[in-house]
């Protein structure tokens, strides 16, 4: 899939030093963009560095447009302790004494409606091949720009929003930020305790909200914006600099 937006040789990624070392109590990572590589591998040092953080007691908290069933094979294969924000916060992945829960924290239906209606208005989208699994929202192939579908269905309540890799129908309340509140809050953490990683738009929120945040030379204009420190390397190696340029990860 081809990824859109402004991404490597667009505009200067301006590095911002950490004024001390961060000492997050969790670390929330995206994963297509930030533990992968251009080409949407998952990056060897980027699992060794999260292993690490585990290790160390720092939670891993995924966040991602990508379905949960994806980002719950990687929390296993990792041995994450979570919880796993997916589809954009409209699905929450936690386990309770043991036991795994999921909660659906977005309806689907008024984002099929915005789908079907963008259709008969004759924009030619295209799902993913793993829209079949979505339980919250609409994801299609990144062919247009946002900002051309937004009004179409603004009156829907649906907000539409890029990741690079796709575009997602959502409600209007969905995103990852408002699913990390209801995740992090039965762990006793705050927004604030946490280093938050990411490079697309979808995640610009969350990397405001928290206590510190990086993005990387690879991230769209908006995720290099919202970030308080931006990498000088590009994709998974981005993440990896980040991790050891703020303290979090020592550098070898």
């Amino acid at each position: 899939m081809t990824r859109t937006g402004p991404r490597t040789g667009r505009g200067r990624a301006v590095k911002r030093s950490p004024p001390r070392p961060v000492r997050p109590r969790a670390v929330i990572t995206d994963i297509d963009g930030t533990l992968t590589d251009a080409h949407r591998r998952l990056d060897p040092e980027a699992l060794r560095a999260v292993r690490r953080l585990e290790g160390r007691g720092i939670r891993v908290i995924l966040a991602t447009g990508n379905v949960l069933p994806i980002a719950l094979a990687l929390y296993r294969s990792l041995g994450l302790s979570g919880p796993i924000v997916a589809e954009n916060g409209g699905m929450l992945y936690f386990e309770e004494n043991g036991t795994p829960r999921v909660r659906r924290l977005c309806r689907r239906g008024p984002a099929l409606a915005a789908y079907r209606l963008l259709r008969r208005r004759g924009f030619d989208l295209r799902p993913l091949f793993t829209d079949r699994w979505r339980e919250s929202e609409v994801a299609v192939e990144a062919t247009l720009p946002v900002e051309v579908l937004q009004p179409h269905v603004a009156h829907l309540g649906i907000r539409v929003e890029g990741t690079g890799y796709a575009v997602h129908l959502m409600e209007r309340h969905a995103g990852k930020l408002p699913a990390l509140r209801r995740a992090l809050a039965p762990l006793g953490l705050r927004l604030s305790d946490c280093l938050s990683a990411g490079d697309g738009d979808n995640d610009a929120e969350m990397l405001r909200a928290t206590g510190w945040s990086v993005s990387f030379r690879s991230g769209s204009e908006r995720a290099r914006a919202a970030a308080r420190f931006v990498a000088r390397r590009s994709y998974a190696a981005g993440f990896v600099e980040a991790l050891k340029a703020s303290g979090v990860l020592a550098a070898s």
